[in-house]
């Protein structure tokens, strides 16, 4: 799986037309999260095809920044699962810089190891 970047101008109907961009595409949004930073919109959002992605949005002009392999780990739905999961990462000394959740109670993880990531969890 792959995070791709995106920002978008902070506006309204920014978020539908990346919606409808990758639907037209046939390619579906396995998890996302968004904030504002500095007058624009940014979202990461969690894809199978990047490649595809990165062109059904920037055919309709929307901006696509980093691309990177992330963890998307199956996790239990209950009190301090998260905790579990990151403090095996931070054990084997890797940095978390993104989390969100995805469909089917999945946690997404940008990590600064992936390797060694994979090999904590």
């Amino acid at each position: 799986m792959k995070d791709l970047t995106v920002f978008l101008e902070d506006r309204p109907g920014t978020l539908a037309d990346m919606g409808e961009a990758l639907g037209k595409a046939g390619i579906n949004i396995e998890g996302a999260c968004g904030l504002p930073v500095e007058g624009k919109g940014v979202a990461h959002i969690l894809v199978e095809d990047a490649a595809a992605a990165r062109r059904a949005l920037e055919e309709v002009g929307i901006e696509v920044g980093e691309e990177r392999e992330v963890l998307a780990l199956e996790i239990e739905d209950r009190p301090g699962a998260l905790g579990e999961v990151s403090r095996r990462i931070a054990n084997a000394g890797v940095n978390i810089d993104l989390g969100y959740l995805a469909t089917n109670n999945r946690l997404v993880l940008g990590v600064d190891d992936l390797e060694k990531a994979r090999g904590a969890v």
